[in-house]
């Protein structure tokens, strides 16, 4: 998978190494990440790393990056774009940061890097799903220039809120 950069950071594929895997055992692990997520992992992250390495290979558009800041810290969290499930082609954006990285724009920076690279492939428009109550992620979709369409129950078979960013033209 390509590596993106940003003026802050730099994104790559996860990555099966001791270290990876300790970083995403820790995010993965606490619950003010997880609440968010609608619980933990249902398979090791190793086996999570495999499957976003498959999303990538089905569409090179496709895939999960770790997000690094940069100076030797470890991973902030996850960006990813990838189809919703149970839809019809809709790609959604989505960001894992660990707390002890929240709060530094990281999740914004990463995501706008993510769908600019959709938009260039040729992606017409990204969806994001939050949460109800998780206004760090919704601060997000608003400073993405994300547009709220209500909340659906569609993709995930639970409440959410849903946004939806259309390609410049």
């Amino acid at each position: 998978m390509e590596v993106l950069c940003t003026a802050r950071l730099r994104l790559r594929a996860w990555t099966t190494e001791p270290g990876d895997l300790a970083r995403l055992e820790d995010l993965y692990g606490r619950t003010e990440v997880t609440r968010w997520l609608g619980g933990p992992p249902s398979c090791s992250v190793r086996e999570l790393v495999v499957r976003w390495r498959r999303v990538h290979e089905l569409n090179a558009l496709h895939g999960c990056w770790a997000i690094e800041p940069g100076g030797g810290v470890p991973p902030a969290g996850t960006v990813l774009l990838k189809p919703l499930p149970n839809g019809v082609g809709e790609v959604e954006v989505g960001w894992h940061l660990h707390p002890d990285c929240w709060g530094n724009g990281y999740a914004t920076e990463a995501a706008r890097a993510v769908v600019d690279r959709g938009f260039d492939g040729g992606l017409p428009e990204v969806y994001a799903v939050v949460r109800p109550g998780n206004e760090a992620s919704l601060a997000v979709c608003r400073r993405l220039g994300m547009t709220p369409l209500g909340r659906v129950r569609r993709w995930y078979d639970v409440e959410l809120e849903a946004f939806r960013l259309v390609a410049p033209e």
